[in-house]
């Protein structure tokens, strides 16, 4: 996504506000003049052998329960970004299969995929559930995580989480439109005592690369005390981070994956906004 982005795909979730995320999409897509592509799915409601007694009015319940949602979903995207952006579409399923498939597949229209953190209360309503890691996995497209509690995405502060590995370069190449936005940009590894030197050297790489797409950063190698998640949130909360870049690699089915070295449960509750490539 070296170019700016033209199109933004925001996952709107269904029965419950997407003010926050709604409004960074609508600052993204005035900055970027970009066109913006709502996305929702749910499954229905699943039955089996020991259902047999619910009722075919309890199934019509569901479904217009469903359709009540969407267009409510569709109304608040459109109030939140009509007339303010080039263009607003709508796209939208109830379908038996995964959520994510759904909207890793609508990716294939978008240059970065907007959603929110798996909603409260994901393990026991898989109707409504969309797999973080399925979806970043999946999609073919960097992914911009937005926790509810944040309503502004600053650019004061970026900070890259360095791997060097491919998903890192990755995710670094795809943000350089979000990093160009930035005040202060941050490359920083976590590593062993021993891999200090090298950790370095990659960072030290990184800062001129990004030097010469016009972008001004500090590099920071830092050593591992503690796992690389919580290291992670220490350097993101002393520096006053207000967006992680990294990268994410593993078997999202398995729920093996991580982000940039630090394991995927990170995203499960994110202090701060994530832009995760894969």
């Amino acid at each position: 996504m070296q170019m700016n982005p033209k199109t933004l795909m925001a996952h709107v979730e269904l029965g419950q506000s997407n003010a926050g995320l709604l409004a960074i999409t609508t600052d993204l897509a005035r900055q970027f003049k970009a066109h913006v592509i709502g996305v929702a799915s749910c499954q229905p409601m699943r039955l089996d052998w020991q259902d047999a007694y619910v009722t075919a009015g309890l199934l019509a319940e569901d479904r217009k329960e469903i359709e009540k949602q969407m267009g409510a979903a569709e109304k608040e995207l459109r109030t939140a970004l009509g007339g303010k952006i080039a263009g607003v579409e709508w796209r939208s399923t109830v379908t038996l299969g995964s959520l994510a498939d759904y909207i890793a597949l609508q990716a294939r229209a978008a240059d970065l995929v907007i959603t929110g953190t798996e909603i409260a209360g994901s393990i026991l309503d898989h109707t409504r559930r969309v797999g973080i890691a399925d979806l970043v996995m999946e999609a073919g497209r960097p992914i911009l995580v937005i926790p509810k509690r944040v309503k502004q995405l600053s650019f004061d502060h970026v900070l890259v989480a360095w791997k060097n590995t491919r998903e890192s370069r990755r995710a670094a190449s795809d943000a350089l439109p979000l990093l160009k936005l930035a005040k202060k940009v941050t490359v920083s590894e976590i590593a062993r005592d021993e891999d200090m030197s090298r950790a370095k050297h990659h960072i030290a790489d990184v800062v001129g690369w990004l030097g010469r797409h016009g972008i001004e950063a500090v590099g920071q190698a830092v050593v591992s005390t503690s796992a690389d998640s919580e290291r992670l949130r220490e350097i993101a909360a002393d520096g006053g981070v207000d967006l992680i870049v990294a990268g994410a690699y593993g078997h999202s089915r398995l729920r093996e994956w991580v982000l940039g070295g630090v394991t995927g449960d990170f995203l499960l509750d994110p202090d701060r906004c994530v832009f995760i490539s894969h």
